[in-house]
């Protein structure tokens, strides 16, 4: 039997809420090495808009790895270099377990766990 059967399991919905210079970024599924450019072309895109005060709300991710991870710390290093802020709310599950372990967690602005205010 020939053939090659892919199945995509891999989702990820971002949700942005613009203000004047502020957003906030609702994702919703995986990010991983198939979903990071999707969150990465967002972020890119607020920061050329000039939004560089960004929350990322991470309520309803179900799944994080170091390639969703990299590409949040990288937008961290080019909001702080204009004044500017991100922070990440919502967190747990597979998302608070790694920022606990590598100590990214301190790297950003804000980090309150799911059910924190």
């Amino acid at each position: 039997m020939t053939g090659v059967y892919v199945q995509v399991v891999a989702d990820l919905d971002v949700e942005v809420q613009r203000g004047s210079r502020d957003a906030l970024v609702r994702l919703s599924g995986d990010l991983d090495k198939l979903t990071a450019p999707l969150l990465k072309d967002t972020l890119v895109t607020l920061f050329t808009e000039g939004r560089v005060q960004v929350v990322i709300d991470a309520g309803r991710l179900e799944f994080c790895d170091s390639s969703g991870l990299w590409v949040l710390v990288e937008h961290r290093r080019r909001v702080a270099a204009q004044a500017g802020s991100l922070g990440i709310v919502g967190v747990h599950g597979v998302l608070h377990r790694v920022l606990d372990v590598t100590g990214l967690r301190a790297a950003f602005d804000r980090v309150d766990l799911r059910g924190q205010v």
